[in-house]
Parts: structure tokens; C-alpha cells; sequence
């Protein structure tokens, strides 16, 4: 029997070798694509970085805070923060109950449901912003009926949170699916059948269950929300100290010459994507850690019992 055990295990770590050997790459040609993928990174994404920067502070910090401290500019970031504030969290209601709905039930239309959370991935932010001026514009369906009540929305606030929520649209709900398909229902149901309310399942059970996902996609909501340009270009009319978001006030100082202020804003929204790339890291990171903690922390499985026939 023990001479039975060490064969197997001896031609499973052949077979293991093997497969290893085979999908290895000579040492020339491991470099060859390491250094492809380096130089990509550098000259791709490092060096514009760099360049961000190093324009933004052309003319010193005291250069860099006057492009910042301008009251239209100041009114810019109030305008991106704001409209980030109002459209994370709306997306992060639908995308709960978008992805609960399709992880958890069987439903008719759950494919069309499916594909229109990716809509704002495949149609132009141009295309989306022109669609809401259709609607809403002076001109649009709505139009008369919004002027006549004094409602405004295009070249507004509202505009361009419509905008942007729809933009933002898919990410919530798209990193919260498969975590939720892949977590099941067992944990709801035993916690409803133990008396649980809908209410305390959510909260306790599947809320937790689904935490890491959600974190990613706030992070990228919102790193896009703020970032976001093309349908709030059409949508804002780019009103000086009013309608100008920080992509928008980006592209109005550089088009006026002053090119020191342009890249001290851009460089904002640089330290928001590295901000958003560090904390994306961090929760992986975490997230890992724990995962090995709880598989230290399972049982080890008991060795097979000596079989008892000769």
C-alpha cells in the first residue's frame, strides 16, 4: 500500500514537472517580453505622468497655488466633488439592487436587464451627453414643458449629474454581480430561516459577503465621475464659474495659453488616479491577507487511514 502512495505521488510530481516545463519560456524570450511591457510602462504611462507634474510646478509652488486659488477653478473642483457626491452614491443604490436582483432570482427580461447596464460601455459619453440635450434641451421633448416651470437642466447642475450618473452607470453594479453569484444564496437562506428580517439578511449577511466588490467599484465610480469629460462637455455648456467641472476648466485654460494652471488642475485629477490605483492595491492586498489568515486558519485535513487489507 505505501509502495502504491509513493508511486503516486512520484508520477504526479512528474506530471506536475512537465506541465511546468511546458509552459516555460527560454530565458531570452522572457525578457524580451518583460522589457516590451517596461517600455510600454514608461513611455506610455510614466513618462505623461512625469510630465503632469513637472509642467504644474514650471513655476514653483507659489505658481502651482495662485492656478489652484483662482476662483473659477476653485468653483471647478467644488463642482466635481459635488456632482461626484450625488452620483457614487445613487449608483451605488442601483448597482445593489441591480446585481441582488440578478444574482438572486430568475427572472424574465434578466438578460435585457443585463445588457442595458452595459449600454453606457459601448455608446459614445458624446453620443450620451447629445441624448439628454434630445430630451431635455430647450428644444428637446421636454423640453417647453421644463422652460415653462422654470426647470433647468441642460447647461445646469442637474444636466450634468444625469450625465455623469449615466456614465457611471455599469461599475457598481458590474464588479457586485459575479461576487454575488459566486457567494450564492445559502448564507440568506439559512439566516431567514432562523428568523432573520430581509432587512437584518442584508445588513449582516449579504452586505459583508459583498464588501471588497462594492469597494472596488465606488473607487472606480468615482475616479470616473470625476474624470469623466465628454458627456458633460455637451451637457454643460462650459459656463465659466458655473458649469465647469475640473476635466472641462482643464481644457479652457489650456485652449486660453495659460498652460501652467491647465496642468496644476490636470495634476489634481492625476493625484485622484493615483489616489484611486493606491486604495484599489491596498484592498487587494487585504483582501489576500485575509484569505490566507483563513485558510491557516481551516483545519488540517487528517492523513489516510492505513487500509487494513494486506
Amino acid at each position: 500500500m505505501a509502495g502504491n502512495v509513493k508511486s503516486s505521488a512520484r508520477t504526479s510530481r512528474d506530471a506536475n514537472a512537465k506541465s511546468q516545463r511546458g509552459t516555460e519560456e527560454s530565458p531570452f524570450i522572457k525578457w524580451l517580453l518583460v522589457s516590451i511591457a517596461m517600455i510600454f510602462t514608461i513611455v506610455f504611462l510614466l513618462l505623461p505622468l512625469v510630465n503632469v507634474f513637472a509642467q504644474a510646478f514650471s513655476k514653483g509652488w507659489s505658481g502651482y497655488l495662485t492656478a489652484l486659488s483662482d476662483p473659477d477653478t476653485m468653483s471647478a473642483i467644488k463642482l466635481t466633488l459635488l456632482v461626484a457626491a450625488i452620483s457614487v452614491p445613487l449608483n451605488v443604490v442601483f448597482g445593489l439592487a441591480a446585481a441582488w436582483c440578478i444574482a438572486k432570482f430568475n427572472f424574465r427580461g434578466k438578460p435585457l436587464l443585463i445588457t442595458l447596464i452595459d449600454l453606457p460601455f459601448s455608446v459614445s459619453p458624446v453620443v450620451a451627453g447629445l441624448m439628454f440635450v434630445v430630451m431635455f434641451g430647450l428644444q428637446g421633448y421636454f423640453g417647453p414643458w421644463l422652460d415653462s416651470r422654470d426647470i433647468k437642466i441642460i447647461f445646469a447642475v442637474p444636466g450634468i449629474v444625469l450625465a455623469t450618473v449615466f456614465i457611471t452607470f455599469p461599475f457598481v453594479a458590474r464588479e457586485l454581480i459575479p461576487v454575488m453569484q459566486a457567494t450564492g444564496s445559502d448564507q440568506e437562506e439559512a439566516a431567514l430561516s432562523l428568523g432573520a428580517s430581509g432587512w437584518k439578511t442584508f445588513w449582516y449577511v449579504t452586505l459583508p459577503s459583498v464588501k471588497w466588490g462594492l469597494l472596488y467599484g465606488v473607487i472606480l465610480c468615482n475616479a470616473r465621475a470625476m474624470g469623466e469629460f465628454g458627456a458633460v462637455s455637451i451637457v454643460s455648456g462650459h459656463i465659466t464659474g458655473q458649469t465647469d467641472t475640473m476635466p472641462l476648466r482643464v481644457e479652457k485654460l489650456y485652449q486660453e495659453y495659460n498652460a501652467t494652471a491647465a496642468f496644476a488642475v490636470a495634476s489634481l485629477l492625476a493625484l485622484l488616479a493615483l489616489f484611486t490605483l493606491g486604495i484599489k492595491t491596498f484592498l487587494e492586498w487585504k483582501q489576500e491577507r485575509d484569505f490566507e489568515r483563513a485558510q491557516h486558519a481551516l483545519p488540517e485535513p487528517d492523513p489516510i487511514a492505513p487500509s487494513s487489507n494486506p
